[in-house]
């Protein structure tokens, strides 16, 4: 059976995903793009690499 558009979901505003640094983030951010469990010693970390790369930091880490 195939699906009508009124039968399809669409993501709200909260569901939708972003690729790259077009949007600000923060070390917390950076540091779940990563794989790595958010602590005080990997926030920091992802604050230097943000404050070192820019935008470019969490680009490494998306699409």
């Amino acid at each position: 059976m195939k699906e009508s558009p009124e039968d399809m979901s669409t993501p709200s505003q909260v569901e939708r995903l972003f690729t790259g640094g077009e949007r600000p983030f923060d070390p917390e951010d950076l540091v779940m793009a990563s794989g790595h469990d958010v602590t005080p010693r990997s926030l920091d970390w992802a604050q230097r690499l943000i404050e070192e790369k820019g935008a470019a930091a969490i680009e490494r880490y998306l699409p």
